[in-house]
């Protein structure tokens, strides 16, 4: 028994080879015929080609394969697999990861960790992330403001005011100051609390204030393994900005991080009257908007029913000679739906038109989201989302089953012929992508 104990215990990794590889039901030839990787070196490379392509769910067949092999991973390729995770927001295969190096007597170091408790952040998870902080006092690691930041902005998600301003309290007494992205996460949390305060657009206009005088959290060694990894700040705190950043053309002012989340909140919140406050408090401090901050300007405009004025905000930008972008046209198209006003409609319709005779394309992404939107129009022609999917449908693009969902049901809410070759299409489409749910490969999101 004890043996059996040992083998499972500490030398774990022995008895998953040993059982995974005698038993697979390959030959050797077979066996070397599908094999892609032989090593640590080479199946890191795997790792981080599947993480740069955004198919984060194959991390775990990745993971087994290398069990089948008999190749130990060391602690780098542990760290590689749960950036892995944190990119893709799998929360579920994190924990895996973590589990796993832990049961191969490799115990997660502070950047790790930080790597973690962001990745509970993402998926909206702060009861974990609290219990990775208290997981990382027992193992004795160290916290760094990294750490408090990444807490912060995590336990900022679901609004929770009540974890984040302890948080603020431990730092300052610990002679942290506070920087861009806590004042960033503590909008984040007035703007998430549920249910929000009465002046809660107020809050956000005082915190933007109060971060001028921002001072920078210690910088550790772990930057230096982020920078490495290609983690830039706005992705491991959960900025609005995190998929901009990495954008040229003037698309992100880096400086005005708060300012990105505080039109962030309020364009969720429709406050006009608030937006243009900040827009002028923004003014006078000497800034310019940057293209992100355009859109939020945009979205809240829309959000508000002001289609014309976010019309203008668009228009006025494609007029200044700067290089327009795909997400003003996908920004005025998803607010000109709101409320599926016939005015809205046709402009979402003329606007989805204009971009793709500049040769401007919808990601899958972008035509999933729209596709989803469009799909809840009740009465119309359902002319928009129609448009939305031949757009997809011409970039060989297979909709989410989500949207292909909303886009079935929209079409059978229409007098349609049961043989009409959209319908069908559409139909046999949902069909496979329901069949997919468990087993083969996934769809493009």
């Amino acid at each position: 028994m004890k043996l059996l104990q040992s083998i499972s215990g500490h030398n774990r990794f022995v008895l998953r080879a040993i059982g995974r590889r005698y038993f697979a039901g390959y030959s050797a030839e077979e066996y070397a015929r599908k094999n892609y990787a032989n090593n640590e070196s080479e199946y890191n490379t795997v790792i981080n080609s599947l993480t740069a392509q955004r198919r984060h769910y194959l991390l775990r067949d990745v993971y087994d394969d290398m069990m089948v092999d008999g190749v130990k991973p060391e602690r780098d390729t542990f760290h590689s697999l749960i950036i892995g995770t944190m990119k893709g927001s799998r929360l579920q295969d994190a924990f895996f990861f973590r589990d796993e190096m832990k049961a191969m007597g490799l115990i997660p170091d502070v950047a790790l960790y930080n790597f973690l408790i962001s990745t509970c952040g993402k998926c909206h998870n702060s009861d974990q992330a609290i219990l990775l902080l208290e997981e990382m006092k027992r193992y004795g690691v160290k916290l760094t403001g990294q750490t408090y930041v990444c807490l912060l902005n995590a336990c900022a998600a679901l609004g929770r005011l009540d974890r984040v301003l302890p948080i603020v309290k431990e730092m300052t007494a610990g002679g942290l100051g506070l920087n861009r992205f806590c004042y960033a996460g503590l909008i984040t949390a007035h703007r998430n609390r549920i249910p929000l305060s009465d002046d809660v657009a107020s809050k956000i206009i005082e915190l933007v204030e109060q971060s001028k005088g921002w001072a920078s959290v210690d910088r550790s060694k772990t930057t230096a393994e982020n920078v490495m990894m290609g983690i830039t700040d706005e992705e491991l705190y959960n900025m609005p900005t995190a998929e901009y950043v990495r954008r040229r053309g003037g698309f992100v002012n880096r400086l005005l991080t708060v300012y990105h989340v505080a039109f962030h909140a309020l364009a969720d919140l429709a406050n006009v009257e608030a937006m243009e406050a900040l827009w002028d408090m923004l003014r006078k401090d000497g800034q310019l908007p940057d293209i992100f901050i355009l859109l939020q300007i945009m979205r809240c405009y829309l959000y508000s029913g002001d289609i014309d004025r976010g019309q203008q905000i668009f228009e006025d930008y494609m007029s200044s000679g700067k290089a327009p972008v795909p997400e003003l046209y996908v920004t005025l198209t998803e607010g000109a739906m709101r409320g599926y006003t016939a005015k809205g409609m046709q402009l979402a319709q003329d606007t989805l038109v204009n971009m793709n005779s500049r040769n401007f394309f919808l990601s899958p992404k972008q035509g999933n989201d729209l596709l989803l939107a469009a799909s809840g129009e009740e009465t119309g022609g359902f002319t928009t989302a129609n448009l939305i999917w031949d757009m997809m449908q011409a970039r060989n693009f297979i909709p989410s089953l989500p949207a292909v969902e909303a886009y079935y049901n929209g079409l059978k809410r229409r007098e349609i012929p049961e043989d009409d070759e959209r319908l069908t299409l559409v139909s046999r489409t949902l069909e496979n992508l329901r069949a997919r749910r468990f087993s083969g490969p996934f769809p493009q999101s």
